[in-house]
């Protein structure tokens, strides 16, 4: 199974710069040991379960928990039967496709 997860989270109040709040989810993502891609909006990660990505978000939060009082979590799922890889075959499909 492959399980595409696009998340964004943050804390509301901290201002207008959340890079180092960022930071700490993204250092919880690469601790998971999945494949991950960090873009301007969000974080995009696969994982084999649903109850795994569920794991990201949750100790994400705990990241946050100590110093932020309110945050602020999107998330969208894509869940497939099939192999891994989908976080950058489905790149590679809409690229190939540009070059005809």
């Amino acid at each position: 199974m492959s399980v595409l997860m696009n998340f964004a989270m943050f804390p509301t109040d901290k201002g207008t710069s959340v890079s180092p709040y960022v930071a700490r989810i993204i250092k919880v993502v690469r601790s998971a040991g999945f494949e991950y891609q960090l873009t301007s909006m969000g974080t995009q990660v696969e994982t084999t379960t649903l109850e795994e990505a569920f794991q990201i978000l949750a100790e994400s939060n705990r990241a946050l928990e100590p110093d932020c009082e309110r945050v602020y979590l999107s998330v969208n799922f894509d869940i497939k039967k099939g192999e891994m890889g989908r976080i950058k075959s489905k790149i590679a499909s809409v690229e190939e496709k540009l070059i005809k």
